[in-house]
């Protein structure tokens, strides 16, 4: 049973591991946590520098990686394993496939955006096998190989558009 008095693990874990309650859509939790990743990205990247905006992102990453962690952690012990509210492991995985796009535009975001969700869905090439950490970091490392996957995708398209 758990220490605490309540069955009510606290407003904080609950909203940054609800992705700031994006994870209580009925409908693709996930995806609604990862829309709103990249809709704060898009917002950021309307009034600051592609130099910053790359800083701020990684930064983003670092902050929810650790705080999702931790808030992945406590919501275990009151909604069960890798519960499908808990979405911000899907913004951290689409932050990190953004460090890749390039300056301007809205194609490359979306792409991320669009990579970043199939990796997470259909988990190739070791993105299932993330998930036996278990507690908050199994929770984020298969987002988080996701996004690494959605990145080099996209740095290979920037690649081969260079040559065409």
């Amino acid at each position: 049973m758990n220490d605490n008095k309540s069955n009510n693990p606290g407003f904080f874990p609950v909203f940054i591991g609800t992705g700031f309650g994006s994870g209580y859509s009925p409908v693709a939790p996930g995806t609604a946590g990862a829309a709103v990743a990249l809709l704060i990205w898009l917002a950021l990247a309307s009034f600051m520098s592609f130099d910053v905006l790359l800083f701020v992102t990684a930064a983003l990453v670092v902050v929810f990686t650790l705080l999702g962690i931790w808030s992945g952690n406590v919501l275990e012990k009151y909604w069960g394993e890798d519960p499908s509210k808990v979405v911000v492991d899907e913004m951290v995985g689409v932050w990190i496939s953004l460090l890749a796009v390039p300056e301007g535009g809205y194609i490359y975001p979306i792409l991320a955006f669009v990579l970043f969700r199939l990796f997470d869905i259909f988990k190739p090439l070791g993105v299932r096998k993330m998930e036996k950490f278990g507690g908050g970091l199994g929770i984020m490392m298969d987002d988080i190989l996701a996004g690494f996957y959605g990145a080099v995708v996209i740095l290979l398209l920037r690649v081969v558009e260079l040559f065409l």
